[in-house]
């Protein structure tokens, strides 16, 4: 029955306004892409792009896909590599099994987590007077950490 799919978007985790939904007695191989947030309760293998929106891995959901969204936000189980151009949230009895690359990453207590964690800013932060150079950047020279006087004669 149709109306057994349908979820308030209020009722759903993570979600705020509307946003598609992938059921749980639905199975998709292959590319996902969307221009809007979009929840899974069901299965998905492949690839997902939801690059300016958030992806919701529901409770139920179960993903074996490389993710490229704005947000991803973990209460079932994902299997693959997560690019989010803001941030990852792993809650409690969710799963992601491989690379995270996001500005900001949460992981709940009870949450489960295997691969690497790259927090890369969108772009360089502003050096502030007196604070040590990020790592990477490069040391200023010995010469140009002497006082002006020096050598002179």
């Amino acid at each position: 029955m149709a109306s057994d799919m349908v979820i308030p978007p209020e009722s759903r985790p993570g979600a705020t306004g509307s946003a598609a939904l992938i059921g749980r007695s639905v199975v998709i191989k292959g590319e996902l892409d969307g221009s809007e947030d979009l929840t899974i309760e069901g299965q998905v293998e492949g690839k997902i792009e939801l690059r300016d929106h958030t992806l919701t891995v529901g409770q139920n959901g179960r993903i074996k896909a490389q993710v490229f969204a704005k947000s991803v936000v973990v209460f079932g189980e994902l299997v693959g590599n997560i690019s989010a151009s803001e941030m990852v949230d792993i809650r409690d009895n969710g799963a992601v099994d491989g690379d995270i690359v996001a500005p900001r990453v949460a992981i709940a207590e009870g949450a489960h987590f295997r691969g690497s964690i790259d927090m890369q800013r969108k772009g360089p932060a502003p050096a502030r007077e007196g604070a040590p150079p990020a790592p990477g950047s490069p040391e200023p020279s010995a010469l140009s950490k002497l006082p002006p006087s020096f050598g002179s004669k």
